[in-house]
C-alpha cells in the first residue's frame, strides 16, 4: 500500500489497516513497540520478583563471616574424649539453642531492622540521586569552565615566557673536569 487510497477502499478501512502493520500500543507488532513492553515488563520484575527461601544468600555475602557450626567451637582432640551421649547432647543442644535462639531474635528485630534499613538506603538512595550526583556535575562543569580559562592563561602568557627562557638557557654549557 503506497499511503494512497483505492477506490474499493475507505478512509476507516485503510486507518485499520495501516494500524495493522504499524502496530498498536495494545499488541505491539513492530520490533521498537515489542521492546519498549519487554522493557516495561523488566522495570515491573524488579519490583515484584519472587523471594528465594531455599537460597537466602545467593550473592555469597556471608561465606566466611557467620559459619559457625558445633565443629567450630567446639573439638576433643584424640585422647580426651568425653563420653558418647554427652558429646551427643551437647552437639544437639548447641544445634537446636542456637536454631531457635537466631529465629527468635529475627522474629522480634528483624523485622523493625528491616524497616529502619530501608529507610536508611531508601534515604541514601534519595541522598545520592537527588543531592550528590547533580553536585558533583556541577562541580565538573564547573571546574571545566575554569580549566579552560586556566589553559588560555598559561598558553597565552606563561607558554612564551618559558620558551623564551629555554632559548636563552639553551646555549650555557657545563663542563666538569677533574682536577689531580
Amino acid at each position: 500500500m503506497t499511503g494512497e487510497l483505492r477506490d474499493d477502499e475507505t478512509e476507516e478501512e485503510y486507518l485499520h489497516s495501516f494500524i495493522r502493520k504499524q502496530g498498536n500500543i495494545y499488541k505491539p507488532n513492530n520490533k521498537d513497540m515489542e521492546n519498549e513492553s519487554l522493557n516495561e515488563k523488566a522495570m515491573e520484575d524488579v519490583h515484584t520478583k519472587e523471594i528465594d527461601l531455599v537460597n537466602r544468600d545467593p550473592k555469597r555475602i556471608n561465606d566466611d563471616v557467620v559459619k559457625v557450626d558445633f565443629e567450630d567451637i567446639i573439638a576433643e582432640p584424640a585422647g580426651t574424649y568425653s563420653f558418647d551421649g554427652v558429646w551427643k547432647a551437647s552437639f544437639t543442644t548447641f544445634t537446636v539453642t542456637k536454631y531457635w535462639c537466631y529465629r527468635l531474635l529475627t522474629a522480634l528485630v528483624g523485622i523493625p531492622l528491616a524497616l529502619i534499613w530501608g529507610i536508611f538506603f531508601a534515604i541514601l538512595s534519595f541522598v545520592h540521586i537527588w543531592a550528590v550526583v547533580p553536585c558533583v556535575k556541577s562541580y565538573l562543569i564547573e571546574t571545566h569552565c575554569i580549566s579552560r580559562v586556566y589553559s588560555i592563561f598559561v598558553h597565552t602568557f606563561c607558554d612564551p615566557l618559558f620558551e623564551a627562557m629555554g632559548k636563552c638557557f639553551s646555549n650555557i654549557r657545563l663542563r666538569t673536569t677533574k682536577e689531580v
